[in-house]
């Protein structure tokens, strides 16, 4: 009996830290949507804990997390993921990222969601060197909508 008590215990304790862990890693897991008078929607996005934003969202009815990246031009998803959500991979190009030259194949992703933030059509690349469901959200999305940063926090704002 001692010994279930201790599994289960410790069992307990793990979900606990994990989802903890999940949390400081991606503290926008629902993110703050607010609906403006005019129609627009817009997200406030806290930073995690090493400074990044990070976000849930959905590509193609996926679920994905987000790291925004303002220095990736597109959008730039992992090839499982792509796979998952029928993204096609079209043209073959070369693209320099932190690891050096890699091979990523462009797409368009039908929709996008964040939030309650919708994108249609995104330029995407499919990059088959990247593990996860990570995207990095690249410039090809972020020049849709508005976004200002104050302090910790990054407010998305899409105008009708």
């Amino acid at each position: 009996m001692l010994v279930i008590s201790f599994a289960l215990g410790l069992g307990l304790l793990t979900l606990f830290f994990d989802d903890m862990l999940g949390r400081q890693y991606n503290p926008n897991q629902r993110p703050d949507t607010q609906v403006l008078q005019n129609g627009g929607v817009e997200l406030a996005l806290r930073r995690n804990r090493q400074g990044h934003y990070v976000m849930s969202g959905d590509i193609s009815g996926e679920t994905a997390t987000f790291l925004l990246d303002t220095g990736a031009t597109d959008v730039v998803i992992p090839a499982e993921l792509a796979n998952s959500a029928g993204l096609q991979p079209g043209q073959a190009m070369r693209a320099m990222t932190a690891n050096g030259l890699v091979t990523v194949y462009s797409t368009v992703i039908p929709e996008l969601q964040l939030g309650e933030i919708t994108l249609y059509d995104v330029r995407a690349s499919i990059n088959p060197a990247m593990q996860g469901e990570t995207v990095l959200l690249g410039m090809s999305a972020l020049r849709q909508v508005e976004f200002t940063q104050r302090a910790d926090t990054l407010t998305l704002r899409m105008q009708p």
